[in-house]
């Protein structure tokens, strides 16, 4: 017997896939900014004069990036309610999306800061530049051209890893595409529909952000 697509349950699913989608976005936006945030501040410690400091933030790095984020997501929304720390699936998820992407982009962002010449900081501070200016208006701007598409890469792929937070019950896209399974039963349509919402909305996100860097880096040259 043959397989007969049917796409007719769609209209009355527009709005739970429109709000999963935007689920998904809220989680990404501040994923970015936060976890782009402690990143850099991971990267400048890493490199830091502090041995204690140094080897804090490698340890935290090489757990976060040798242990998976499904795990992680548990151990934050399972494990510290037993230490009577509670938080709400979406603020969990939040927290375990923003300490596994900075963990990565830590590594990013060193990277590109190792690219910059250090004639660049010695040029600056002989200038008589304070070392926090050379660092925001000089050193920073350059390391950000460096890496911004592997930045840019690594943002997307957090936001497809978002769909493992339908499993502690966040409304995303993932997890309305599985209750609008289970209510229609066309598995078929309704992960290809999914499928090419994530599409279209990597390949937004994506533009977005260069078009954004290329303002960020601009600015901070300027």
């Amino acid at each position: 017997m043959g397989y007969a697509l049917d796409f007719g349950w769609l209209n009355g699913a527009v709005g739970m896939i429109a709000s999963g989608a935007a689920m998904t976005i809220f989680l990404i936006a501040v994923t970015s900014v936060i976890g782009t945030i402690l990143s850099i501040f991971g990267a400048a410690a890493r490199r830091s004069r502090h041995p204690i400091l140094q080897k804090a933030v490698a340890t935290y790095v090489e757990l976060i990036r040798n242990t998976p984020f499904l795990v992680q997501l548990f151990f934050i929304f399972f494990g510290l309610p037993k230490l009577g720390i509670r938080l709400d699936p979406v603020v969990a998820a939040m927290l375990a999306m923003t300490l596994n992407m900075a963990a990565y982009t830590t590594e990013i962002v060193g990277a590109g800061l190792d690219a910059v010449p250090k004639g660049q900081k010695e040029a600056a501070a002989a200038l008589g530049l304070q070392p926090w200016l050379v660092f925001v208006k000089i050193i920073l701007p350059q390391a950000l051209k460096v890496i911004f598409p592997a930045l840019t890469s690594q943002i997307v792929i957090m936001m497809l890893e978002s769909a493992v937070v339908s499993q502690i019950a966040v409304r995303e896209l993932t997890y309305e595409a599985d209750m609008l399974q289970a209510r229609t039963f066309r598995a078929f349509e309704t992960y290809f529909i999914v499928t090419l919402v994530y599409l279209g909305m990597s390949i937004g996100l994506r533009r977005l952000l260069f078009a954004a860097g290329r303002r960020t880096i601009a600015g901070g040259l300027a």
